[in-house]
């Protein structure tokens, strides 16, 4: 069951699992950890975009779409939901206890490094 934390919805396990066995095109999940957490072990087909990254990138953004941050631990995703929602992005969502919290299967290695923000629409 969600709920919310600072005005950000928090999504948990089972919530997440059931939007990727659904494959929607929303939310779009993004992992915002550093590139050596994402290769010792991520979510598969997550797209990774570090949060350092985000600051330069948040104009190429679509306000309109829904985005969930995943980091390792929930806090880190949940600072970057708090910042997009400071920028006019209303529907952000955070995954609730990060990669500790998940207990499905990983994929590991440089599966889906963001370049280009557009490459989460396609």
């Amino acid at each position: 069951m969600s709920y919310e934390v600072d005005g950000i919805k928090q999504v948990e396990f089972n919530e997440l699992q059931e939007i990727i066995n659904e494959g929607k095109s929303e939310p779009i999940v993004i992992d915002v950890r550093e590139p050596d957490e994402y290769v010792e072990g991520h979510i598969a087909n997550i797209p990774l975009i570090p949060m350092h990254n985000l600051p330069a990138l948040i104009e190429e953004f679509d306000k309109d779409k829904e985005y969930l941050f995943v980091c390792r631990s929930g806090n880190r995703s949940q600072n970057v939901a708090l910042f997009f929602k400071d920028r006019g992005f209303e529907k952000v969502s955070n995954y609730a206890g990060g990669m500790l919290a998940w207990q499905g299967e990983l994929a590991t290695g440089m599966e889906r490094v963001v370049a280009d923000v557009k490459e989460l629409y396609k």
